[in-house]
């Protein structure tokens, strides 16, 4: 199992309250009551490091943002939109007269594409997502509802 259990948290919650991303740990942790949950070791976009500023660029943003709906129907094992770009990255993106991207998710494997789990969140193979196994995507589609906030850091 890749998910490391949360520590002292009782196992029958329902929904969690914030999803903390930590880029340059690889690690995707779900928060309850201010506590961690659960972790999950992550895959990034190609090019990790920094914020992302345009369509293509391979980076996965960084910044406050929400989970604001779910697609059971993803070209990858359910994924769960996060709503980049928000207010400031359109701004940005306009005073550098560049496309800001967009359709940012958390997801699993490439739907078809038979991975190993632990290939799936250990190389940096997305265009800016975060990728995790299926079996942290099904934990994830469970316990993250739409409308929680997601903290993505360096």
């Amino acid at each position: 199992m890749f998910a490391i259990q949360g520590y002292g948290i009782e196992p029958d919650v329902v929904a969690v309250d914030k999803v903390l991303v930590k880029k340059a740990q690889r690690k995707l942790i779900l928060l309850h009551n201010g506590k961690i949950y659960r972790q999950y070791r992550i895959a990034l976009g190609s090019a990790p490091q920094g914020h992302k500023q345009q369509m293509g660029d391979g980076r996965t943003p960084e910044g406050h943002y929400l989970i604001d709906y779910r697609n059971p129907n993803s070209q990858f094992y359910r994924s769960l939109h996060i709503n980049y770009p928000n207010v400031n990255d359109k701004q940005r993106a306009r005073r550098q007269r560049v496309n800001p991207g967009g359709q940012i998710f958390i997801h699993g494997s490439p739907n078809g594409l038979a991975v190993k789990a632990t290939w799936n969140s250990s190389v940096d193979w997305t265009l800016g997502c975060l990728a995790v196994s299926n079996q942290a995507m099904d934990e994830l589609w469970r316990l993250v509802k739409n409308g929680t906030p997601i903290e993505i850091m360096p």
